[in-house]
């Protein structure tokens, strides 16, 4: 992609950052060409195997060190990988979530012995990551989490449900939020590891119906009476799961700002091309001058979104990305992503409106940024705080 924004910093310039894109690049458009993805929206969901394809070219576990069954790179690889999925309207694909969300909990926070037993199939592709935080009546506030992990014997017994679960359908590792101390509120919150294969009282509910993002699986999870090993917790320790919630969620929300930043790049290139192209009153739809002045402001928009994002990669990089700064990211953004997007459909008159133009799939999906990992009125209240 010729990418129309500010050039990529230093850091992202490296050589092997560089062949990586294009190797990501090249997978990309062999396993998840636009086809195929026009075939995963009307499934509602990516084949399966596409996850063993993934883990077999290397693409899982980025950001994992080898020696924990990782791939060896960092958060730069992660980058990368959403950018190329968002450049090539692949990022329905919930390999971002299972790389740079679910992973780092374990790697982060997990035993050796976690460590050992979960990171290599995660990054094999055996299992499919999820985290289930959302439940039908607490979305953003973490705190009002009901669903329960009860110590029984040796281990525990998970009660509950979740919704708006990414990767619902294929999952079948999920870390659970769950409160193993009711009592104690947040400090009796935890990680717990759901290995769902043959796990009795696991229900996956319907496949919801979105309005954008189709192919990415998004469901229901039901748990009922399902019993979960004791060394399943993350960490070893029960009460610590609000804490590791609280570290990684800027890097999820770091993460939802690359993806926007991305799509709305891919909706530059799209919007040019279609300006160029098509006529109206005997001249083409560039040769207006509000045409220009429109993607004038879309470029300026763009490349200022491009600079913070690119300057949050580096404060995350030296571990100095602290929560205000990733939710500053994330909800501005992703409002800049929406507005943006919105104006480009804008000129392609009708077309803008059909499934079939990229510009009407990128504006579906660019809604739900402004929502999940936390919403933009949540990124608000945070950033408030530090004033």
């Amino acid at each position: 992609m010729n990418v129309l924004t500010s050039p990529d910093p230093d850091f992202m310039r490296e050589e092997e950052i560089t062949l990586f894109s294009d190797s990501v690049g090249k997978w990309i458009d062999e396993h998840a060409p636009l086809d195929k993805v026009q075939q995963w929206i009307a499934d509602s969901s990516v084949p399966r195997q596409l996850w063993n394809d993934a883990g077999d070219a290397g693409l899982l576990g980025l950001s994992m060190p080898e020696e924990d069954g990782g791939m060896g790179g960092d958060y730069r690889h992660e980058v990368v990988l959403m950018r190329q999925l968002g450049w090539k309207g692949a990022d329905h694909f919930g390999i971002s979530l299972h790389n740079a969300i679910v992973m780092p909990y374990i790697w982060h926070y997990g035993t050796e012995e976690q460590k050992q037993r979960w990171l290599p199939r995660l990054q094999s592709g055996e299992l499919v990551g999820a985290i289930a935080m959302t439940e039908p009546g607490a979305g953003s506030d973490l705190q009002g989490v009901k669903t329960t992990a009860i110590k029984s014997g040796n281990g525990y017994v998970v009660n509950g449900s979740k919704t708006f679960i990414t990767n619902g359908q294929l999952a079948n590792f999920i870390i659970v939020v769950a409160k193993t101390d009711p009592a104690e509120g947040a400090k009796g919150t935890s990680l717990i590891v759901v290995e769902t294969d043959g796990a009795e009282g696991f229900e996956r509910g319907r496949n919801l119906h979105k309005i954008g993002m189709e192919a990415n699986d998004t469901s229901e999870l039901f748990f009922n009476e399902v019993k979960v090993p004791g060394d399943n917790v993350i960490g070893g320790t029960e009460g610590q799961g609000f804490v590791q919630l609280m570290q990684q969620l800027p890097q999820e929300r770091l993460n939802i700002a690359v993806q926007g930043v991305a799509a709305a790049e891919r909706g530059l290139e799209a919007t040019l091309a279609y300006v160029k192209e098509r006529k109206a009153f005997g001249k083409r739809i560039l040769d207006f001058q509000n045409t220009q002045f429109k993607l004038a402001e879309v470029k300026t928009k763009l490349t200022v979104a491009k600079v913070f994002v690119d300057h949050c990669i580096s404060l995350h990089l030296k571990g100095q990305l602290d929560a205000a700064t990733a939710s500053m990211a994330k909800y501005w953004v992703t409002d800049i992503q929406g507005e943006t997007i919105d104006e480009m459909l804008q000129l392609h008159g009708g077309y803008g409106y059909v499934n079939e133009y990229a510009i009407a799939q990128l504006y579906k999906d660019a809604r739900v940024q402004r929502i999940y990992g936390g919403t933009n009125e949540i990124m608000k209240l945070l950033i408030a705080r530090t004033l």
